[in-house]
């Protein structure tokens, strides 16, 4: 596959990932690359990665404990003084592998250690493929509230081998699904046809979706790279689903909640919105739902939990003046930005949900 050019910095493709580490990670250019990973990609993706990295740059590992709720200042300034140790200076390179947590932190980190280093994005799970890994959002979480601290910086490369996702259980696949799928509901409905059909298949070979859910968001961050306007289309779902996410985190009686599943369940929700609200036809709203449902597992929600997840919302990064702002969809493949919307019609989203 041809290399996608974003706004500084290309994103290569299988073979092409190891001729650019070999073309670029020189002793020339690099005094020291540090790959930081988590204790899953450090298992299942780093003994894959090191025969293909030939360099002469000395090679240094950080391991991370895997998992959102080590996103957090606490796993920064453990990195950054390992940096120190290990001598790091502003000629080093940090190369992130790992999901979306791990290059989003990691990002972060680099952006910030003596005021910037460079950085390469390799994405091991689908969702950080898709979206995660490119378009130059770092940040960590404060809290169970997902990505409040960050800032908008640019990798070097992002390297892209779907070998990976041999590496991956299932539930991981799924949720990568989710962007992609938000791909299509935002932009390209035969994107989103396609990817119904792909998901009725075992052992689909992702390589051509995936390469085109990366020229969606990518042709997207291009015209807004810092999100003023157009970009915010990106976070369909993720007003509620991050609330929803949030919740789940700060819950420990409720059960793990994966990303993916979490957006997927606000996609639901702010379809029904759109719907509710005049803009979406009931006849998408229905295929939507019952396309979502119909592959991710439908959440449960009581009063008093819907009640934490409104509240939750007003930490969403769109806001403004106290107002919560949603994503409509004016139809399948097609959306639009910065709707109010009150909370009587996100509680009638949550009860059209669960039936």
């Amino acid at each position: 596959m041809e290399a996608i050019a974003a706004s500084d910095y290309n994103i290569y493709f299988n073979d092409d990932c190891y001729a650019w580490l070999y073309e670029n990670i020189r002793p020339e250019n690099y005094s020291l690359a540090i790959i930081i990973a988590d204790s899953n990609t450090a298992n299942f993706c780093l003994p894959a990665l090191l025969p293909q990295f030939e360099t002469a740059v000395p090679i240094e590992i950080i391991e991370l404990e895997p998992g959102e709720e080590n996103k957090n200042i606490d796993t920064c300034i453990q990195v950054w003084e390992t940096l120190a140790e290990l001598g790091a200076d502003r000629k080093s390179i940090i190369i992130n592998l790992g999901g979306g947590m791990v290059t989003d932190l990691g990002g972060f980190i680099a952006a910030t250690f003596k005021r910037g280093i460079d950085f390469i994005n390799i994405p091991t799970s689908l969702l950080a493929m898709v979206d995660a890994s490119f378009g130059g959002k770092t940040g960590i979480d404060l809290g169970s509230l997902k990505n409040q601290v960050g800032l908008i910086a640019n990798p070097v490369a992002v390297l892209i081998d779907t070998a990976y996702l041999a590496t991956l259980p299932p539930e991981h696949i799924r949720c990568g699904f989710a962007e992609m799928f938000k791909h299509g509901l935002i932009c390209d409905s035969e994107y989103w046809k396609t990817l119904v059909e792909l998901t009725k298949q075992d052992n689909a070979n992702l390589d051509e979706a995936v390469n085109q859910s990366v020229e969606i968001k990518n042709n997207i961050v291009l015209q807004d790279p810092t999100e003023k306007g157009l970009r915010k289309i990106l976070n369909f779902g993720h007003t509620l689903g991050h609330a929803i996410e949030s919740y789940y985190l700060e819950n420990p009686e409720k059960p793990v909640l994966l990303h993916g599943d979490a957006v997927a369940a606000g996609m639901v929700l702010e379809a029904y919105i759109s719907y509710a609200a005049g803009g979406l036809d009931e006849a998408a709203y229905r295929n939507i739902k019952e396309t979502l449902l119909g592959i991710f597992e439908r959440l449960s929600f009581t009063d008093k939990d819907i009640d934490a997840i409104i509240k939750l919302t007003a930490h969403d990064k769109k806001n403004e003046y106290g107002q919560v702002k949603l994503i409509f969809l004016e139809e399948t493949g097609k959306a639009e930005i910065g709707n109010m919307v009150g909370n009587d019609l996100i509680y009638n989203a949550f009860r059209d949900y669960q039936y």
